[in-house]
């Protein structure tokens, strides 16, 4: 993906706003294309990855929400997961090589990690290669991020993650609803009504750098009760009891 040379192109034609919905590689080559268009964007851990300056004032020319909120939102992820496999200790974190490295919280949260990153371009040939691996390494459990290559190859990855079989918790619940087993993540609806939000303060006048990240506080779960029987699995009643979104 050339999110390079994408920006570029997007600055050449000067807009008056740049909506960056997809990775922080690309709203990133948008900040490293442009000082003075405003960006709003979706973003992970935004501050961390030196996004923005913090979250109450981003300063520069770019806000936006951040779909991740980093440690906790990924050891949830887990905690999840083991809930439904509890003897499960072997995790692999479906992301590319460019991505932030969870080895930190894959030992916070008590787990080995396991299996090899995603090389791109991140086709089905690749996501084939990586799942091939992870039975090889005796992965038990599989934690996707929010990638746009993972959100772009949905089909693929619920295909092989119910072949191998592998339980595997997604950031978005539609996922679940296309046949994925499990999810945790921001309520999309409200995080679209927060982007547009944005969107009018900006074309109102205001400055990105004076508009806060949105932070989600609220995430929610869902769970397909029909891929966890075709995988083998039975879903606790505590965990349905807190699930927002259950598939039969």
């Amino acid at each position: 993906m050339h999110f390079a040379d994408l920006a570029r192109n997007v600055v050449r034609r000067n807009p008056e706003l740049i909506v960056a919905i997809g990775s922080n590689n690309l709203v990133l080559d948008f900040k490293a294309a442009t000082t003075t268009i405003p960006i709003v964007g979706a973003m992970a851990v935004p501050v961390e990855t030196r996004i923005v300056a913090s979250l109450a004032r981003p300063s520069g020319n770019i806000t936006g929400v951040a779909v991740d909120v980093g440690r906790e939102q990924w050891e949830k992820r887990v905690q999840l997961s083991q809930q439904l496999v509890p003897q499960a200790t072997k995790f692999n974190f479906l992301q590319t090589r460019a991505a932030r490295n969870r080895l930190s919280i894959a030992t916070s949260a008590g787990i080995k990690l396991v299996g090899p990153a995603l090389d791109r371009p991140t086709d089905e040939t690749e996501y084939r290669r990586v799942f091939a691996a992870l039975a090889e390494d005796g992965a038990e459990g599989v934690v996707v991020s929010d990638e746009e290559d993972n959100v772009t190859n949905l089909k693929s990855i619920i295909e092989l993650a119910e072949k191998n079989p592998l339980p595997t918790i997604y950031p978005f619940a539609f996922f679940v609803e296309a046949g994925g087993l499990m999810s945790y993540g921001i309520n999309i609806p409200a995080f679209g009504r927060s982007i547009a939000d944005m969107i009018g303060q900006v074309l109102k006048g205001a400055k990105p750098a004076d508009i806060p990240i949105f932070q989600p506080t609220k995430f929610e779960l869902a769970v397909n009760l029909k891929t966890a029987k075709a995988l083998g699995l039975t879903v606790p009643p505590e965990l349905l009891a807190t699930a927002h979104e259950v598939i039969e």
